[in-house]
């Protein structure tokens, strides 16, 4: 199948994801103009004007009534999707790494970085009545982080739990109930680029500058899997109907010049979640890929990359038709 080019960014992608029903697909970008497009024909529905500089991170909510961005101009945005306003801005002391909706999208939480003597800081809100009130509301939890910065996050089961990713590589799961932390652990050896759950919430698959993706348990953090790369893996995505993963990234920014599309660095690899075996590339895009995302319907997946280009690759029959042979004694 020849994938969708969705070009609507100037600069390299940052993160991109599918709202839930996948019709629609939200891509923040270092140019400061976050886009959502339809996901089927690749037609760009609308921009949001508001940020000053690059958005880092950008989350969805649950019935898609509202977007939630961060972005290095120190600010955390809320949008309203059926018309595109932003509806309240919160100003931070330093650039917004990550935002996430709770899953019933009454909180969200979002991250800042350890900068210009301020430090790196998780804040939960209130977001069951979003409005201009927002930016001037205290918010319901706050707690400094004293060991390296947070550059992923998620929610972790029944909103309970946050799980954060640090530069060091650590993952540390916090109470929201006390903002206490839980359990720590470090698997990693370099920074955790991403994070994200299984389609039921019961794992997260980890991407981190150490070459490899992990799989963990979101209750335990226990690791479960490891998927090795010859090179930084900056987004990991887990198929929400296979026993499939999607692993993305290529060098830092900077080498890229150096390197030839032919070498093979910048494909998408596919991974059997199981069994730990590649089993497939997809080739396309002429730098790092920075954010992967299955379409929850499992039948494609979006990826953006440092080129500026969001590409929407639907699979062929022969990728549900493919199985591993393995002894079934």
């Amino acid at each position: 199948m020849k994938p969708l080019m969705l070009q609507g960014h100037e600069r390299a992608i940052t993160q991109i994801k599918y709202n839930r029903e996948g019709d629609l697909l939200f891509s923040a970008a270092k140019d400061s103009k976050p886009n959502v497009w339809w996901s089927l024909n690749g037609e760009r529905l609308g921009t949001f004007n508001g940020h000053g500089g690059v958005v880092w991170c950008l989350d969805v909510d649950w019935q898609t009534i509202n977007l939630i961005t961060g972005g290095g101009d120190s600010s955390c945005r809320l949008w309203d999707l059926e018309t595109g306003k932003n509806i309240a801005t919160i100003k931070t002391n330093s650039s917004v790494r990550t935002c996430n909706f709770s899953f019933s999208a009454y909180q969200a939480a979002y991250t800042t970085d350890k900068a210009m003597g301020h430090p790196c800081e998780v804040f939960v809100i209130d977001t069951r009545t979003v409005d201009d009130s927002i930016s001037s509301q205290s918010p319901i939890l706050k707690w400094e982080i004293t060991d390296s910065k947070v550059t992923s996050m998620l929610w972790g089961t029944l909103d309970e739990t946050l799980i954060t990713g640090h530069e060091a590589g650590d993952l540390i799961q916090w109470d929201l109930r006390t903002g206490k932390k839980v359990h720590s652990i470090k698997e990693h050896t370099h920074q955790i680029n991403d994070m994200q759950l299984s389609r039921d919430g019961t794992m997260f698959i980890t991407a981190s500058k150490d070459q490899t993706a992990k799989l963990f348990d979101t209750s335990s953090l226990e690791l479960l899997k490891e998927y090795k790369t010859e090179r930084p893996v900056n987004s990991a995505a887990l198929s929400p109907i296979l026993d499939h993963v999607v692993l993305g990234g290529g060098q830092d920014a900077m080498e890229v010049t150096t390197t030839s599309t032919r070498q093979g660095k910048f494909d998408a690899r596919f991974f059997h979640l199981v069994f730990e075996e590649e089993f497939g590339r997809v080739k396309g895009h002429f730098g790092p890929i920075n954010s992967l995302a299955f379409h929850p319907d499992g039948k494609s997946y979006a990826s953006g990359g440092e080129d500026g280009y969001v590409r929407v690759q639907s699979f062929d029959q022969s990728y549900f038709d493919y199985t591993f042979d393995y002894n079934r004694e």
